[in-house]
């Protein structure tokens, strides 16, 4: 609740409509989609290496924090998905639900199971020197074989499975169908553009964390030609995930013309020197009311 409230009112101090119920999401999903990259450089080392340089306590972050950058962004995707299905099919009703305190506690929701989820990730993650190459490691210790370990591989697994991957699904499927027939049968072109970038950033996520996903989901076996297969898969796939990470920002970037303004004039507040370089158009107070038209805030 603290994290979400100190980003949702950073923003809303120098800034009304980046308070908006979508915004506020949308915000939120930056920020996760930061905590995953900033893991990033150090398992570009590791990789590069082969070897883990940075300590075993710097191992357990890392690995928390990778983990907490997906499940938070998935998580999220899934957040913005259900709220424009309300925005557009209850919109009426909605209104009265999707507020700021609403938005607020929602985050606070997500933070909180996706830190959870991490937990045994953290616990299970270590550094140890691998016995046939003498490099240092950063991942689960194959040796932990204790009915604890057991239970928290299991319970991480299981997580991924229902909880990150195909509850998601399902909820985003049911609601877009949901959507595309109310766009439909309103013939309102205004909300089609506004389910547009959720639509194209979920697509975009499920596209590159599938594969990954299924591949992780797959049984390890015991011969070492297959092992190696499944350990080439899991890295082209792994790369591939990445891919989004790198993007997205495009999309929340150039293709939100409103976001796109709103963060100019939030840009050109916090640094007056920048006014020369940034084009600022000023936009009516009227359409600043999270109530007025749910579904104006990323057009």
């Amino acid at each position: 609740m603290f994290f979400s409230k100190v980003l949702g009112y950073a923003v809303a101090s120098r800034f009304e409509k980046l308070t908006t119920v979508t915004n506020i999401l949308l915000l939120n999903l930056v920020v996760s989609s930061l905590i995953f990259m900033s893991s990033l450089p150090f398992v570009g080392v590791y990789k590069q290496l082969s070897h883990w340089i940075f300590g075993e306590v710097m191992c357990k972050i890392v690995g928390s924090v990778y983990y907490l950058g997906l499940y938070s962004s998935v998580l999220f995707l899934t957040l913005l998905t259900f709220d424009r299905y309300l925005g557009v099919v209850y919109c009426l009703h909605a209104s009265q639900v999707r507020n700021q305190r609403y938005a607020l506690l929602s985050c606070a929701v997500v933070w909180l199971v996706s830190g959870l989820a991490c937990i045994p990730n953290m616990i299970l993650h270590t550094a140890f020197t691998h016995h046939m190459t003498n490099k240092t490691l950063c991942q689960e210790y194959p040796l932990n074989t204790t009915s604890i370990d057991d239970k928290l591989r299991a319970s991480g697994f299981y997580l991924q499975l229902f909880l990150f991957l195909l509850f998601p699904l399902i909820v985003i499927v049911y609601c877009y169908v949901r959507i595309a027939i109310t766009v439909i049968s309103s013939k309102v072109v205004t909300k089609f553009k506004t389910v547009r970038l959720i639509f194209i950033i979920v697509l975009l996520f499920f596209i590159c964390w599938t594969p990954f996903n299924v591949v992780q989901l797959i049984p390890e076996n015991e011969s070492c030609e297959e092992k190696q297969k499944r350990g080439y898969a899991l890295q082209v796939t792994r790369d591939i995930a990445y891919i989004y990470f790198w993007i997205s920002p495009i999309f929340y970037t150039f293709v939100g013309k409103k976001f796109q303004s709103y963060f100019r004039q939030l840009l050109v507040k916090c640094f007056p020197g920048l006014k020369k370089h940034i084009s600022v158009s000023q936009v009516s107070r009227t359409s600043m009311s999270t109530k007025s038209t749910p579904n104006v805030e990323l057009s």
